[in-house]
């Protein structure tokens, strides 16, 4: 996945056969995949970085008010309505298992997590295989000023037809960003590198309804160690 951020490098070299179908391990996974008698807009949440740039901290286990910040993020997917909920892990993510509080969603392991959130976009979306959910909203975990009212508001637009949509901050593209179950594939074959789906954005832009954001979030993300301060 990727917006308006920064072509950053990825946090290592590329991996050898990135897996389509990976290992996943459940964090108590609801038995009923439906969200409120309507069919289910999944919440994917990326939290497999290193943050090589923060001298090699893992993001999901970056402390937020006195939790890990993958706990906070997987919490924002939930209040905002998203479910099912799938969490993709890479960087620590035993260490992930143990100190953060996941019930109710599906952990995912990327093995190559360290080639970019191409590969775990891909993963995630594979892990969504066979469940009844129109659409996928897509969070970051690096981004702690996002919260439940911008994703209630993707899924708004979406209950109200939209099938491509993402959140805008005064106008400029950012995340979460929601795609519609007939663009998962699409979306997976072109997910590479710390591109995401930054290429298939840009060639459906006609069909992208933005919903704008900036009155109620911030896309700030968290890459070095002067962004800690967005989580005070």
């Amino acid at each position: 996945m990727s917006d308006a951020r920064s072509d950053a490098p990825a946090e290592a070299g590329p991996p050898t056969n990135p897996p389509t179908s990976p290992p996943t391990r459940a964090g108590n996974p609801p038995p009923n995949e439906r969200a409120g008698g309507r069919t289910a807009v999944a919440g994917l949440l990326l939290a497999a970085g290193g943050g090589r740039r923060l001298g090699g901290r893992p993001k999901a286990l970056l402390d937020f008010r006195g939790r890990p910040l993958v706990e906070h993020a997987a919490g924002v997917l939930r209040a905002g309505g998203c479910a099912p909920l799938r969490v993709v892990l890479g960087a620590a993510a035993e260490s992930v298992r143990a100190k953060a509080a996941l019930d109710g969603g599906l952990l995912v392991d990327n093995p190559h997590w360290a080639s970019g959130m191409g590969s775990s976009l891909r993963v995630g979306l594979a892990a969504l295989d066979g469940l009844e959910a129109s659409a996928v909203l897509v969070l970051l975990v690096d981004q702690p000023r996002i919260g439940p009212e911008a994703v209630a508001r993707l899924l708004a637009a979406h209950r109200g037809g939209a099938a491509l949509v993402a959140a805008s901050y005064d106008g400029q593209r950012g995340h979460p960003v929601l795609f519609a179950r007939e663009y998962w594939p699409d979306v997976a074959a072109g997910a590479s590198g710390d591109r995401g789906a930054r290429d298939f954005l840009r060639a459906h832009r006609a069909e992208l309804t933005l919903v704008e954001c900036a009155d109620i979030a911030a896309p700030d993300d968290i890459d070095t160690p002067e962004d800690l301060g967005l989580l005070d």
